[in-house]
C-alpha cells in the first residue's frame, strides 16, 4: 500500500525528516557525482532528493504514482511532477539517463511491472538507484517514519530483485544509522552516527541503496 504524499511531505518538513533527507542525499551524490546534461526521472516520492540534481541535469521530472498522490514541485516554480500509473509511465523508450526510486519499491503492488517500465525508459547507458527500507535497520521497525511502511529489503534481496528484472547491480550502500528519534541531541549527532555506524555495524542502517 502506498503512503500518502501529504504524509511524506509532513515527515520531510520535520527535523527528523530533514536529517534523513540530508544523509540520503549525501549518499546519492556519491553514487551519481555528475548528471550534467542528463535526463533524471524520479518515481515515487522523490522530490526531497531530485533537487540535488536539478541544477545540472537537462531535465528533472518527478513521476508520482496515483495511489500515492501528487504535489506541486518545485515550490514557486513551473510544475515538474506528474500523476502516473507506475506500470505505464508516460515517457518514451530510452528517454531517461537516470531513474531514482524512493518510497516506491517497498509500496508497489505491481513491482515487477514498475521495474520493467523503469527498464524501458532508461537509455542504453542509463543508471538506476533504488532507496528502500533496510530489513535489519531500526527505522523499518518504528511506524512513526515512512521507512517502516511497506516491504523492507536487505541489500542482497534488492540486488536479486534487480537481477531478476534485467538490471545489473554495480554497487550497494547502507545508510541512515542515527536512531529514528526526534530528540535534538540525537538529530544533532546524525553525522557522527553515520560515521560510527558505517564502521561498527554497517549492516544496520535505516535504508538500502542499490
Amino acid at each position: 500500500m502506498w503512503m500518502d504524499a501529504v504524509d511524506l511531505r509532513e515527515f520531510y518538513a520535520r527535523p527528523q525528516g530533514q536529517v534523513a533527507r540530508r544523509i540520503i542525499r549525501q549518499h546519492l551524490r556519491q553514487m551519481w557525482p555528475d548528471v550534467t546534461s542528463l535526463n533524471v526521472l524520479g518515481v515515487g516520492y522523490t522530490t526531497p532528493y531530485l533537487g540535488l540534481f536539478r541544477p545540472e541535469a537537462t531535465r528533472t521530472l518527478a513521476a508520482m504514482p496515483a495511489r500515492q498522490g501528487v504535489l506541486h514541485w518545485p515550490p514557486g516554480g513551473k510544475g515538474l511532477t506528474a500523476l502516473v500509473d507506475e506500470t505505464e509511465l508516460p515517457f518514451d523508450d530510452l528517454s531517461m539517463d537516470r531513474v531514482l526510486l524512493v518510497h516506491s519499491v517497498e509500496c508497489s503492488e505491481n513491482l515487477r511491472h514498475m521495474l520493467r517500465e523503469a527498464w524501458r525508459v532508461l537509455s542504453d547507458s542509463g543508471r538506476m538507484i533504488i532507496v528502500a527500507p533496510n530489513r535489519r535497520g531500526i527505522w523499518a521497525r518504528l511506524e512513526r517514519t515512512p521507512f517502516a511502511h511497506g516491504q523492507p529489503y536487505s541489500p542482497g534481496q534488492l540486488s536479486r530483485l534487480l537481477r531478476e528484472n534485467m538490471f545489473t547491480p554495480v554497487q550497494s550502500r547502507v545508510g541512515l544509522y542515527a536512531p529514528p528519534s526526534q530528540a535534538r541531541l540525537v538529530l544533532s549527532a546524525a553525522r557522527a552516527w553515520e560515521q560510527v555506524g558505517s564502521r561498527l555495524f554497517p549492516a544496520f542502517g535505516g535504508v538500502v541503496m542499490v
